[in-house]
């Protein structure tokens, strides 16, 4: 009875949110594999299969984020990528703009942020569906029979179907957060790459019986995956404590006495967040030019130089991370606001002065960032190495490293420590019997 996996399903609260997130995950699940109307799947399925074993890896990349929904031409196509991109833009815009940035402090001002980040988001999903669009009709020009309609009727209907489909997964993940367990857009993307890892397990024994790869290379890739999630827990759960000590102060009619605790810096503040904003602007511009780049030449050779395989995208990558990790961190820990509310309450720094608690802080911080970004980048590039040194196929080295094991790692440690949260709660003991699982911010 004191199995914390049998106390989760006896607690009321925790067993309905755990139901209805599955629930809203089967919803997405079924949702990958509805195509688009005016599809004939038959001849799709074909298409792809042939690109699939002629090696095309960015439709390997765009599959991967979708979670098999592209390859399948379905009204999830795009995933929830197009929102994450348009959250970016806004989180750089509040950084631009003050003006903006002072809306979104008002009352009522965070509403009406998100209310623009979705009307941006319905614009980013009809260019990429239109895009969509175009590279269904050149498949069409390629393999016969694909489209059952015209051209036009079936580029408005993809236009409406896809945007709509983006818009209800994003619905969705908002559902999740606030009914579920976990936080909802994370959780999309780690559905949609735990659902392809049964099929690169196949995939991959398939290659070893046909001889297309070496024994000897896959255990020393599965050995390196299994250190590689054991470094990313490590690094993940890894914080740095700063000291603080607060002096007696009356709060009312009451005097509180001395206080010492600590503020944790974790190693790498920004979790996988650096990650996921560099894929999603880099996926932007990559699935315009391959969709639609065979009508355009300049837009053809954009596709060819961002190939995920290449070295161009890949240096762009790690200098995106790194960018990111830097930029999210100081949009989530702002030193300034840490050193005010510090001074405010009476606390203090061991040898720091109080005028210079916002330097110290942030040179903390900028030395916790450097190492965690570079960890990120070399995590993220770990399938392109595979690939590189012992030919791994796309779709089997993106699904055994790199982003996907960063966010299956990255959301599991959150979900479970939000469910470790709930168990305390109600008075039950947690998932672990030493310690505690830290989340991160997703």
């Amino acid at each position: 009875m004191a199995n914390p996996l049998v106390s989760i399903f006896r607690v009321h609260e925790l067993r309905e949110r755990i139901f209805f997130t599955v629930v809203i995950l089967v919803v997405f699940r079924l949702g990958t594999v509805l195509p688009v109307p005016g599809i004939n799947v038959s001849v799709l399925n074909e298409y792809f299969k042939d690109q699939i074993q002629t090696g095309n890896a960015i439709i390997d990349y765009l599959d991967f984020f979708a979670g098999g929904a592209f390859s399948n031409f379905s009204v999830f196509m795009l995933g929830i990528m197009p929102y994450i991109s348009m959250s970016i833009i806004m989180q750089l815009l509040l950084i631009v703009f003050p003006s903006l940035k002072k809306v979104s402090q008002e009352e009522g001002g965070r509403k009406k942020i998100q209310t623009w980040q979705r009307y941006g988001t319905v614009a980013v999903c009809i260019i990429q569906s239109f895009a969509v669009a175009q590279y269904a009709q050149a498949i069409s020009r390629t393999a016969e029979n694909l489209l059952n309609m015209g051209i036009v009727p079936f580029t408005l209907l993809a236009i409406l179907t896809v945007t709509t489909g983006t818009m209800f997964l994003m619905w969705l993940g908002e559902q999740i957060t606030k009914r579920g367990i976990g936080n909802g857009i994370s959780l999309l993307i780690f559905a949609g790459i735990v659902a392809r890892l049964p099929a690169a397990v196949v995939e991959l024994g398939q290659q070893v019986r046909s001889g297309n790869l070496n024994i000897v290379f896959v255990i020393v890739v599965l050995v390196i995956f299994i250190a590689v999630v054991a470094l990313v827990v490590i690094e993940q759960q890894g914080q740095r404590k700063i000291p603080v000590n607060y002096a007696k102060r009356v709060v009312g009619r009451r005097m509180y006495g001395a206080q010492n605790t600590y503020i944790p810096f974790k190693i790498n503040p920004s979790g996988v967040i650096p990650v996921i904003f560099a894929s999603s602007i880099l996926m932007f511009p990559l699935q315009i030019a391959s969709t639609i780049g065979g009508n355009v030449p300049w837009l053809n050779a954009v596709s060819q130089a961002l190939t995920p395989r290449g070295v161009l995208y890949n240096v762009l990558y790690v200098l995106l991370i790194i960018f990111f990790a830097y930029f999210y961190t100081q949009v989530s820990l702002n030193p300034l606001e840490i050193a005010k509310n510090i001074r405010e309450n009476g606390g203090s720094i061991p040898g720091i002065r109080s005028e210079k608690l916002e330097q110290y802080l942030t040179k903390i911080l900028n030395r916790i960032v450097l190492p965690g970004s570079l960890y990120l980048a070399l995590i993220a590039i770990i399938p392109t190495i595979v690939q590189w040194l012992f030919k791994f196929p796309s779709s089997i080295s993106y699904l055994m490293g790199g982003t996907s094991l960063l966010i299956i790692v990255g959301v599991d440690l959150d979900t479970m420590s939000q469910i470790e949260s709930l168990l305390k709660m109600h008075h039950h003991e947690g998932l672990t019997k030493k310690g505690h699982i830290k989340g991160r911010n997703l």
